[in-house]
């Protein structure tokens, strides 16, 4: 029996590092695509080449050649028409940094993934769970392109709602992989304790998923660059140049003006949700055991906080803007930990 035990622990330990180093590779992929975007190099790469375009350019005919198809794109024909090869090659190397860890993130979860189906090491559930994970790795590389080609006709940038419809799936699969990761390192956990009302530590991370897809409007449209001023928005809490009854159209999403005060709102009640879930933890010893993870919370808040209104203040340069992102990533982190410890209640 105990060396059943130990088989089934060795098994578990090949299981959970994969899925650490997937969970890894996504967090990295998330950081290189924002810096994809804040270098505005997204659209340099003009095909989307499964295979081929695995490959980069290696002399100077073939640079000449990718340059020449993103030459015929309005973003270099109305805003970047005096570009040099030299500078394509700065954008075309973040882009292409960010398709090939899409291609090693897929071809890292799918092999261990078949080796671990034929060797029967995962239970029906999980693999159900672990595939559903490897659809979305796909629908996200999809995704990717359909965000790109709304770029490479008619606009100058890419949609903005594609962009945060690609940045919220790449948190979703972030979100599986920990949780996964986390059930298999903590398989035998069980915490004697009571959990929070309401599932309000599922609605707090949901909060800041829907945080982390206005992010992406603000993104997507440069509103980081506007009303560089806080707490009010230059002299006024609601933006002057709109007016309050707009915020009930769909059109709002498309004014850089609301998609900021949306965003700085939205921030505003994450905080207060969080505050009186931090209430509940420290004044109820049933929640003892949520204390540690709460306090990553307020950490990675509190982080998180400062680097917003930095972006804000700095118009959205491009080091505090990344770091803004990463932000998000400790911030989501600390958030699975709680919401899993508050899962293991019996």
């Amino acid at each position: 029996m105990y060396i059943n035990y130990m088989l089934e622990q060795n098994k578990n330990i090949y299981v959970k590092y994969w899925i650490l180093l997937i969970t890894i590779l996504v967090s990295a992929m998330i950081v290189v695509g924002g810096l994809t975007r804040l270098t505005d190099s997204g659209l340099s790469i003009t095909k989307w080449d499964l295979f081929t375009g695995i490959i980069p350019p290696i002399n100077i005919k073939e640079w000449e050649f990718s340059f020449s198809l993103y030459k015929k794109i309005p973003e270099f024909q109305l805003l970047n028409s005096s570009m040099t090869l030299q500078e394509f090659k700065t954008i075309y190397w973040w882009e292409f940094i960010h398709r090939l860890l899409g291609r090693i993130i897929g071809l890292f979860f799918l092999i261990p993934l078949v080796f671990f189906t034929i060797k029967k090491m995962l239970s029906k559930k999980d693999l159900i769970n672990l595939y559903l994970i490897f659809f979305l790795i796909c629908f996200q590389g999809l995704i990717g392109w359909y965000m790109v080609k709304s770029g490479l006709s008619e606009r100058t940038d890419v949609s903005h709602y594609r962009l945060s419809i690609h940045l919220t799936i790449a948190f979703i699969i972030f979100i599986f992989l920990l949780s996964h990761y986390l059930k298999f390192k903590y398989l035998s956990l069980h915490i004697i304790g009571k959990k929070l009302p309401n599932n309000l530590g599922y609605f707090f991370l949901f909060l800041v998923l829907i945080q982390i897809s206005i992010g992406a409007f603000v993104s997507g449209l440069d509103a980081g660059q506007i009303y560089q001023t806080w707490p009010l928005m230059n002299e006024s809490y609601f933006p002057d140049d709109s007016k309050l009854s707009e915020i009930f159209s769909l059109k709002s999403f498309e004014t850089p003006s609301l998609v900021q005060f949306f965003h700085r709102n939205i921030a505003y009640l994450i905080i207060f949700i969080f505050i009186f879930i931090l209430f509940l933890i420290y004044n109820n010893k049933d929640y003892e055991y949520l204390r540690k993870s709460a306090l990553l919370i307020f950490c990675a808040l509190i982080l998180q906080i400062l680097l917003g209104i930095l972006a804000v203040i700095s118009g959205a340069q491009i080091v505090i803007a990344s770091m803004h992102q990463i932000g998000s990533i400790f911030l989501v982190t600390a958030t699975v930990i709680l919401t899993f410890r508050n899962s293991k209640v019996n």
